[in-house]
């Protein structure tokens, strides 16, 4: 997959790696920390989740205005050291919410510099003759870096949490956290069967629920500052590989009013050209704030599914795939068996695919036997269904990718914009199986769970939310790395640091609006709720079809 791409694109792809992992092992937590640690409401949550999405992705439109005068390389290094500082200030326990906002600012502000300005230096690459023609698929293989990090992030995050709530004699469950906070402030409802899982937890331990309740929220919110010191590390490291391999890329971390003066023969873009290129890429942003809108609701309300209305115990073989050991024993098989049938491979590769298959499936069976004493009450984490999204990509990259090449070799390749209005459409059918979830299954709305641990009485399957991700991210793969494509492609070459900040800017307003979703969650049924993301999405895929000549009229010219 990487033959013929320059190295620089490995240390970008782990550089990139090793932050997205820091980022959403912050995403996978978010929404639960602040329930857990400050008892906030989802509607509040909400807020704050949207303004620090908006500032997250708002903030790289003035780091590329400024990497566009000073240079990406600098900026993107600065941009780490933030980061790393923001989570690092997260990872302190006990800290009072103006402090966890600050903190907030921080990472958003590191977030900012870093973000789009890695990303010019991944175009700059492509530049070169003899690579021009890798640059789409280069975009692809980098994104899938921003998800095999976000693969491993839940499960760091789930398993640090659980592991500090061990210690302190605890486990995680998910009714716990809303009925404390709702037992301190004499709002709990079902006090009685609060005081039951509490003496079936601690059992001779248990003393009264306020100390139960004290203690339970500090060890809590212990687990999740644990997490953004996981963090913290993994953003050193992403810092370490940047500086480290820098010879890799440093060629093509150049301004182009630099390039020009050495290169007589570069062509500067006409104004109107200009004017033409970037009223297309804004065009196309327009389109894209609605698909970051309903995306972004994976660390809002599908956390808030995953919680309130999905099984918290599963049988042997689902939680095959909520295991970390587990999961990854599965993937050994699969990609064991790739290297055992396909032609293409032979010798030493048939041999490792053949090892492969039969250390996975050892694992599997080892872990299968674990999980099979305790039948159907096998326990799972609300954060490890963001492990799906990223997990998916790894594996659906590749056959996109010769989905894309097979209709190129016909000459008949949607064009990026075409591709973009496709995904719209996808992500609006995952919507809508969520939908036929909550009306087969006739789920609760939220606010009659609101004085009752927020957590329903009817459970349904993982599934639902699995395959939900699974539409999600084939919506991705048509809209967000060729996006990022896109803009390296289409942003007149002074505006690059600009453009893609733009790119990000656009996915900051989605962001925001996906945070106001949490208002119509609180007071809509569930299915209507939805119903909003689904006419959205559709909404904004037919315009894109309607735009399709234009746009492609205004880049050509």
């Amino acid at each position: 997959m990487l033959k013929g791409h320059p190295k620089g694109l490995v240390v970008l792809f782990f550089s990139n790696m090793g932050e997205r992992f820091g980022y959403y092992t912050m995403m996978a937590i978010f929404t639960l920390y602040f329930e857990g640690s400050f008892g906030i409401s989802i509607s509040n949550i909400g807020i704050i989740w949207g303004a620090f999405l908006f500032s997250i992705y708002f903030i790289p439109l003035f780091g590329g205005m400024l990497a566009d005068k000073v240079g990406y390389g600098k900026i993107v290094a600065a941009g780490i050291v933030f980061m790393f500082m923001g989570y690092g200030m997260l990872a302190i326990p006990g800290q009072a919410k103006f402090f966890v906002f600050i903190s907030l600012f921080v990472i958003a502000l590191g977030t900012g510099l870093f973000k789009g300005n890695l990303v010019v230096i991944l175009g700059n690459l492509y530049e070169d003759k003899k690579y021009k023609k890798l640059h789409d698929s280069a975009f692809n293989i980098y994104y899938m870096g921003i998800n095999i990090g976000a693969f491993f992030s839940p499960f760091a995050a789930a398993g640090i949490r659980n592991f500090l709530l061990k210690g302190d004699g605890f486990v995680y469950n998910a009714k716990i956290p809303g009925m404390a906070h709702q037992f301190l402030k004499g709002t709990l409802e079902n006090v009685a069967e609060y005081e039951t899982i509490a003496r079936n937890m601690l059992g001779t331990a248990f003393t009264n629920l306020t100390e139960f309740s004290n203690q339970y929220v500090a060890s809590l919110g212990r687990g999740y500052n644990a997490g953004f010191a996981i963090a913290s590390v993994s953003i050193i490291i992403s810092l370490v590989i940047f500086l480290v391999f820098k010879k890799y890329y440093k060629h093509a971390d150049y301004l182009q009013k630099d390039r020009m003066k050495e290169d007589k023969t570069i062509v500067e873009l006409t104004p109107q050209q200009t004017k033409n290129r970037i009223f297309a890429l804004i065009m196309v942003f327009a389109v894209v704030v609605f698909f970051w809108m309903a995306f972004h609701q994976n660390g809002l309300i599908l956390t808030v599914f995953a919680k309130n209305y999905t099984a918290g115990t599963v049988g042997p073989l689902t939680k095959l795939l909520f295991d970390l050991p587990a999961f990854l024993s599965i993937i050994a098989v699969l990609m064991g068996l790739v290297f055992l049938l396909m032609k293409r491979f032979s010798g030493k590769l048939k041999i490792t695919g053949l090892l492969l298959v039969i250390g996975g499936a050892l694992v599997g069976y080892w872990r299968y036997g674990i999980f099979k004493g305790l039948g159907d009450g096998n326990p799972i984490s609300p954060e490890l269904f963001q492990s799906f999204n990223p997990i998916f990509i790894v594996f659906l990259t590749p056959l996109v990718l010769g989905f894309f090449a097979y209709w190129r070799s016909k000459k008949k390749e949607p064009s990026t914009p075409r591709k973009i209005g496709i995904g719209m459409l996808i992500m609006g059918v995952g919507w809508i199986v969520l939908i036929t979830a909550v009306l087969s299954n006739n789920l609760q709305s939220p606010a009659d769970l609101i004085n009752v641990g927020s957590v329903s009485s009817v459970l349904v399957s993982p599934y639902w939310l699995i395959s939900m991700y699974f539409g999600m991210t084939i919506a991705e793969l048509f809209i967000s790395p060729m996006g990022l494509a896109y803009v390296a492609k289409v942003a007149p070459p002074k505006l690059r640091g600009t453009l893609q900040g733009g790119w990000l800017a656009a996915t900051a307003v989605g962001n925001l609006l996906s945070g106001v979703m949490a208002t119509p969650y609180a007071k809509l049924e569930l299915w209507q709720c939805y119903g909003i993301l689904v006419v959205t999405s559709c909404l904004a895929g037919g315009i894109m079809f309607a735009m399709l000549k234009k746009l492609n009229k205004l880049v050509e010219s």
